[in-house]
């Protein structure tokens, strides 16, 4: 038995148990930088494999770093697993938050527990195959939280985790299977800005009140005024930030600041973040400059400081067509995922709910058979200008910039839209994402063709070789003239003390962090 075999073989037989893990995971629904019994479960289980595991890695609780092997080459992977606020979702063919949380609780959308399963997995598949046979190399998984805010990637590259690496092999749930070539995604940048009223009386000359009292004389327009004149003038200034063309996007939420109490006195602190992704770290500068330039006045006009806390910042993506033509050969060998008949009446159970004609086969074609890189990103250019190389953000281009990497895609379910134009609720994409029938099999389509490329780069030095050229030729090598280096220092205090939305134990019990209403949301009466 070839190693290729052996790696194939050591997936197929351990599919159920690597199923039910994804299952666990999906359940557990943790939101970024709270994934707390997700990253346990994988700590736990890549020690019991043998891997040395390095649990809280780069000062993030949740993050992780398993070895396994000796010596080169040292291949990488990577598994995610947060889920989504106001996602949350039963397995059921209908609309039904899981219950005993409010109904906003987190979800997986992706879903990133397939994601991360699928990596576990080749990796695991490819130890198998390199202890059968004797084959020299190291294999690192890295547990990478808060993908859903890019947060973790960019702190392990600043704090020189990814230094040393030979070649990365990375994947996304994706309605088509196919690999990442040329046009690779772009930069996310996020950040929260904060507003402190935390001198107050400073706001009047009290001596010109003529009756004494705090609350007689005008008060500080306070944190809250400064945050809502952020958020507005932002809004009127977004149409300066950059021209509109090719494609970038800025996005904002407001943090919670523990100040329900009213009284009348100003409020004191205020957060709101904005996250930005656009095609280029010169698109990026520009837009925080905006940024900056209006949180300074906002601050200026209400009586208050305004600070800034870095959640990320990412690199762009760089292509590698050696890895690419490799993985897409590999993708070629294990075949696209095959739907059954159970996914595909849970499906139609969707589609009948929604009031809809039942379809024999519900899914989009894409997910049953294979897309040649090339059509993937003719597809991808077609609405691009071509001075845009690079298209929306995720934050595995970290690796891109410290070895060769390539990105698979490999199928999760979408369903068949009746007519041009129709979309489905993303409850019917949540509940399908917890559905071990329709997620097994293109996991395990990912999973074996990661693991492959694995064996392959391990086995096939020139291969290896040229693939590092490569990455040579289009970044000048790490540290060279054209390398880009970490953009977060290496000293980054990683952002988990934040007021990210996470679970809570109260004598309640557990709830989500919006405490659990007696009925639906908890929002009241209708005005």
């Amino acid at each position: 038995m070839s190693p290729r075999d052996t790696a194939l073989a050591w997936i197929a037989a351990h599919e159920k148990r690597f199923s039910d893990f994804c299952g666990r995971i999906w359940e557990h629904a943790e939101p970024a930088w709270r994934e707390y019994k997700s990253a346990a479960d994988y700590v736990e289980l890549l020690r019991a494999e043998g891997f040395a595991v390095e649990a809280g890695s780069g000062g993030m609780p949740t993050a992780f770093v398993a070895t396994w092997g000796q010596g080169a080459p040292v291949l990488a992977g990577f598994s995610e697993y947060d889920a989504v606020p106001g996602n949350s979702q039963q397995v059921v063919p209908y609309p039904a938050p899981r219950a005993g949380l409010h109904p906003y609780a987190a979800g997986h959308t992706d879903p990133h527990s397939m994601l991360g399963t699928a990596s576990l997995v080749a990796m695991l598949g490819a130890k198998a195959a390199m202890e059968a046979h004797g084959i020299a190399g190291q294999l690192k998984l890295f547990g990478e939280p808060a993908e859903k805010v890019c947060g973790s990637k960019p702190i392990h590259a600043a704090k020189g985790y990814y230094d040393g690496l030979d070649a990365a092999v990375v994947w996304h749930p994706w309605p088509s299977n196919t690999v990442t070539s040329d046009t690779q995604f772009g930069a996310y940048w996020s950040c929260v800005i904060s507003f402190e009223a935390d001198q107050p009386e400073h706001w009047i000359d009290p001596t010109l009140v003529p009756i004494e009292g705090a609350h007689a004389g005008a008060r500080s327009p306070g944190a809250l005024d400064a945050m809502c004149l952020m958020y507005t003038t932002t809004k009127y200034t977004k149409e300066a930030m950059f021209p509109h063309a090719g494609s970038w996007t800025l996005n904002e939420f407001v943090l919670g600041d523990g100040g329900a109490t009213s009284d009348n006195l100003p409020p004191r602190f205020s957060q709101i973040q904005y996250s930005w992704r656009s095609s280029s770290l010169g698109i990026q500068e520009q837009i925080w400059r905006v940024l900056a330039n209006n949180a300074r006045h906002a601050a200026g006009s209400t009586g208050c400081r305004a600070y800034v806390r870095w959640v990320t910042k990412t690199r762009v993506g760089v292509p590698n067509q050696v890895m690419t033509d490799l993985t897409w050969k590999n993708l070629q060998a294990v075949g696209a995922p095959a739907y059954g008949e159970a996914a595909k009446e849970f499906g139609r159970e969707i589609q009948r709910h929604l009031g809809l004609e039942a379809m024999e086969d519900p899914f989009i074609e894409s997910v049953s058979r294979l897309t040649p890189p090339e059509a993937n990103e003719a597809r991808l250019r077609a609405g691009l200008p071509a001075w845009q190389k690079h298209l929306s953000a995720d934050d595995y281009v970290e690796f891109c910039w410290h070895a060769p990497t390539v990105r698979l895609l490999a199928g999760r379910p979408r369903l068949r839209p009746p007519s041009h134009g129709f979309a489905y609720p993303n409850w019917a994409y949540t509940a399908l994402s917890g559905l071990p029938e329709a997620i097994d099999p293109g996991m395990f389509v990912a999973a074996k063709t990661m693991a492959l490329t694995y064996i392959d780069l391990a086995t096939q030095p020139e291969m290896l070789a040229a693939a590092q050229a490569e990455f040579v030729s289009r970044t000048g090598g790490v540290g060279g003239p054209g390398w880009v280096g970490p953009l977060l220092p290496a000293d980054f205090d990683p952002p988990v003390d934040l007021r990210w939305p996470e679970y809570v134990t109260t004598p309640r019990g557990e709830e989500w962090c919006i405490p659990t209403p007696h009925q639906g949301t908890g929002a009241g009466e209708p005005l």
